[in-house]
């Protein structure tokens, strides 16, 4: 069993113009330190103990060639290149990134990461990652929580339910809140049992194509059809436009997250 890193690259490169912006987006620049965000999210997994296979890449049509470059300067041959002809948000890049990898590994492991973040230290989250991948292999939906040190606006939060049973300390996910105003996010803190979101997932890629099925099935049908009518150009997999376009731009956490019994 592989974990792969799928490694979410969309985004216009807005937030930090204008040394950022729409051809050269902030997980593309090297801003904390010599490597790019984007090359910190392909070398997270390298400390964990499982066997990591070559990242999986979402992204679009014209980052295509910086992303295969950023990878390869790290000595990491992508396993896929998935340009999407326009973004849909997280749910359908995951998907069409699960029915890859289904393709190739019955029961590969995803670990989705959005590219532009900064977790300075690896360790520990190589450790959540092996702590939750025991969950996930048996078939939960992990999702990464931060412990929330202050009342903060900008972020959505997942409060904590019950401890799942022999799990060393992973817990069901009693439900997803969007962001907050400041005296919500404040009880929020006070409470103790609410974390930031940090929008990493860790799951099986059948599992979540089961999840899909149950609950957007029409999504599933789309990405299916997007990635069936896909054309190979070189080191990219150009997923079919009118199919893909078809979807609705649903987030993982709405998608399924806020739905599934099997969060965790």
């Amino acid at each position: 069993m592989h974990y792969y890193p799928v490694i979410l690259t969309g985004g216009a490169g807005s937030r930090l113009w204008p040394v950022s912006r729409e051809f050269y987006p902030k997980p593309l620049l090297p801003i904390f330190g010599d490597k790019t965000l984007l090359q910190d999210t392909v070398t997270r997994l390298n400390p964990i103990s499982a066997v990591v296979g070559n990242p999986v890449f979402v992204c679009n049509e014209e980052h295509r060639f910086l992303v295969a470059e950023q990878a390869r300067a790290l000595g990491k041959d992508p396993e896929a290149i998935l340009l999407e002809p326009e973004g849909r948000n997280t749910a359908p890049a995951l998907t069409i990134a699960a029915l890859y990898l289904v393709g190739k590994e019955a029961d590969a492991m995803m670990v989705a990461m959005p590219a532009d973040h900064v977790i300075p230290d690896q360790d520990s989250f190589a450790a959540a990652v092996e702590q939750g991948g025991k969950l996930a292999e048996k078939g939960y939906l992990v999702t990464f929580g931060v412990v929330a040190d202050k009342p903060e606006t900008g972020y959505g939060y997942i409060r904590r339910g019950d401890e799942i049973e022999a799990s060393g300390g992973v817990f069901h996910v009693e439900r997803f809140v969007e962001k907050p105003d400041a005296d919500t996010a404040q009880a929020y803190i006070d409470a103790g049992d609410y974390y930031w979101n940090a929008g990493i997932f860790l799951l099986r890629a059948d599992r979540w194509l089961e999840e899909m099925q149950k609950y957007q099935p029409e999504m599933l049908k789309a990405c299916q059809q997007a990635m069936d009518n896909s054309v190979r150009d070189s080191d990219f997999l150009r997923v079919d436009k009118q199919a893909f376009l078809s979807t609705p731009p649903e987030s993982i956490d709405y998608a399924i997250m806020e739905k599934t019994d099997r969060a965790a």
